[in-house]
């Protein structure tokens, strides 16, 4: 260990009360209070301002399990990391890395660890040609950690050092004492947005089989379109009012069994094919905050779960929206997360893609509000009545008025991403008819 990190102070904004770190172990014990959660399977960063090291910043991504990844990676996270903090007026003074992993198969700690080492320095060279170092790479897996820094086989021997018992140490405490607790693991975020795998799952598909059916020929139509928008938005908003009223259960395990007792079968498909349209997804996501924001994410949690069998591409729209909401509620893990799942189910999807751009980049949701907040007060506005006819006005005056369309306000396509076209028709056969609803059904994603 360098001089420079065996000092970092962690500062608790409710109280000011500064913690200080001086040891591999205290940094390890550390990880999950710095980001809420204990990380698996990734890679993170934190900066570090000043000559106390106080931390700032923290970029995550899961890590790839091709090496010839890792560098490609390593840039993408330093440039993130370093931009985010210039971008807040404070430029890192250096880098703490921890990659968190687990043995494949009954791998040692040690050859695990060895097995890191070149994800380790292609971080701190990626980080090294911006001109900040890194001064500890910590390689945590199941009970111990090792650091790639410290050659002292005292402090930090080859078969790795236990780490704290939880909860023991100052950090621990004085988080504690804050009221701040350690969230959910990724592992378990994706299990509440992960698709049914009960026997349920078989009545959920024939549900969206049957409202497919039903609702796409008026999605395709023009004059349904707006019908089914507006019926699917009513439901998503009495559903939304429902899970609202129901009393609160403790454990998240216990809620999401809850919402999905109180989702219907049809109700949940009629809401996930409903939302494959832009412009039918693009109002759900102004349920962003106050009042609405917790029920809303609840509603894309229970819908994501219901995009079963052959409708797991379904699952970008409630994911999105899930990841949307969460990151506006201040939860960037679960937002990134689910952004992530919406990614993985269409890699195509723009909305997903915009979102999770900023999310990772550690940006600000709040001009993204505002854009939403604007377009609901848009709508809401009565449209203005026609004038009658100035009689003595000349024909083609440059005082008469001019329709304008409204500006765009989503993201074009990626080039190569598919598109609805006009000849776009369900088909009679099952798989190919639900490939048409998605296209037709979403228009511009």
């Amino acid at each position: 260990m360098t001089n420079r990190n065996e000092s970092n102070d962690v500062t608790d904004s409710a109280d000011e009360t500064l913690v200080t770190l001086r040891t591999p172990a205290e940094l390890a014990d550390a990880l999950p209070y710095l980001l809420g959660f204990r990380p698996e399977e990734s890679v993170v960063l934190i900066a570090l301002h000043g000559e106390r090291g106080r931390f700032g910043g923290r970029v995550r991504l899961g890590i790839p399990e091709r090496a010839e990844d890792w560098p490609p990676i390593a840039e993408q996270l330093a440039q993130c990391l370093v931009g985010g903090c210039e971008r807040r007026g404070a430029r890192p003074d250096g880098v703490v890395a921890f990659l968190c992993a687990e043995p494949v198969g009954a791998e040692p700690g040690p050859q695990l660890m060895e097995r890191l080492r070149p994800l380790a320095q292609v971080i701190r060279t990626a980080c090294g040609r911006l001109d900040v170092p890194v001064f500890e790479v910590v390689c945590i897996s199941t009970d111990r950690f090792w650091t790639y820094c410290c050659p002292n086989r005292e402090c930090c021997p080859p078969e790795g050092v236990p780490l704290l018992r939880p909860g023991t140490s100052v950090l621990a405490a004085a988080t504690a004492y804050a009221g701040v607790q350690v969230g959910a693991t990724p592992r378990e975020m994706r299990a509440r947005l992960s698709p049914w795998e009960t026997a349920g799952a078989a009545d959920q598909e024939a549900a969206l089989d049957a409202a497919g059916m039903a609702i796409v020929h008026r999605i395709l139509d023009e004059g349904g379109h707006a019908e089914v928008a507006v019926e699917t938005l009513d439901l998503a908003r009495r559903i939304m009012a429902r899970l609202d009223a129901a009393p609160p259960v403790t454990g998240t395990l216990e809620a999401d069994l809850q919402d999905d007792e109180l989702l219907a079968h049809d109700e949940a498909a009629a809401l996930i094919l409903g939302l494959q349209d832009r412009t039918t997804r693009d109002q759900a996501a102004q349920w962003m905050e106050g009042d609405d924001g917790a029920p809303a994410l609840r509603l894309w949690r229970a819908l994501a779960r219901r995009c079963v069998g052959a409708y797991g591409e379904h699952a970008a729209a409630p994911l999105s929206l899930a990841g949307w909401v969460a990151w506006s509620l201040g939860d960037t893990t679960e937002g990134q997360e689910a952004l992530d799942m919406a990614l993985s189910a269409d890699p195509g999807y723009a909305f997903a893609q915009l979102l999770h751009h900023a999310c990772t980049g550690d940006l600000d949701p709040e001009p993204i509000r505002r854009i939403l907040r604007r377009d609901r007060t848009d709508r809401s506005a009565p449209e203005p009545q026609a004038e009658p006819p100035v009689l003595a006005a000349p024909s083609g005056s440059a005082g008469e008025p001019k329709a304008v369309a409204p500006r765009r306000r989503h993201p074009a396509r990626p080039q190569g991403g598919s598109g609805a076209r006009a000849t776009d028709r369900p088909s009679t056969r099952p798989q190919n008819r639900r490939r048409t609803v998605r296209r037709g059904a979403r228009d511009d994603r």
